[in-house]
């Protein structure tokens, strides 16, 4: 394998950065809201709904009685629980997460209503992704990565549009294009190797 394009980037300590996790019990839910691409990503474990109070059995046992109500008993999903969500991908160059690496940070994530006045429930999430180098050749691997994990994580009514930030990278005009176009990404996740990277770099994913 190559040598890292920037072989040594600054390193966040990880018990500094923001988050509002517990520490993972033995028992997680396997209850999955699955997105834009759940046709694409196996599941499995890291892709369980990090939203549920609840256990497995318990979820099935009132879906029926509870359906109704679901979204007036869910707490809203804010900025620190996005960011929960994707600063533990792996990076696909280095041994470290993208919130060590400050590729994804709290300040760089928003959420807006689509609808004046908050009328409509649907949220988008805009994430803005800071690479390591100005030249990183893994800049879309790493949208890919993170469009991914949010669009298999948060429920249909938050649409996701993950950039590149402005003034962090050569051709981030370029790269944006491509993550904001579905069936450009929804072409290139059908790339075998590809998807290798992806589920690698969503492993560590809690």
């Amino acid at each position: 394998m190559a040598d890292p394009l920037n072989a040594n980037p600054t390193i966040l300590n990880a018990s500094d950065l923001p988050t509002r996790r517990r520490r993972p019990s033995s028992q997680s839910s396997s209850k999955t809201t699955l997105g834009l691409f759940a046709s694409t990503v196996p599941s499995s474990t890291y892709l369980s709904d990090p939203f549920s109070t609840s256990s497995p059995s318990s979820v099935a046992a009132s879906s029926d009685s509870d359906s109704d109500n679901d979204d007036n008993d869910v707490e809203p999903i804010d900025e620190q629980e996005i960011y929960d969500l994707i600063s533990t991908i792996s990076d696909p160059e280095h041994p470290l997460s993208l919130g060590s690496l400050a590729v994804v940070s709290l300040p760089d994530i928003h959420i807006a209503s689509l609808s004046p006045n908050n009328a409509s429930p649907l949220r988008t999430v805009t994430v803005l992704v800071t690479p390591t180098i100005t030249h990183c050749s893994l800049a879309t691997v790493i949208g890919l990565g993170v469009r991914v994990r949010l669009e298999q994580a948060l429920p249909p009514r938050f649409r996701v549009d993950v950039r590149i930030k402005e003034g962090t990278h050569s051709t981030g005009e370029q790269v944006n294009k491509q993550l904001g176009d579905k069936e450009r990404v929804a072409a290139a996740l059908e790339n075998g190797t590809l998807m290798g990277v992806l589920r690698k770099m969503l492993e560590t994913c809690q």
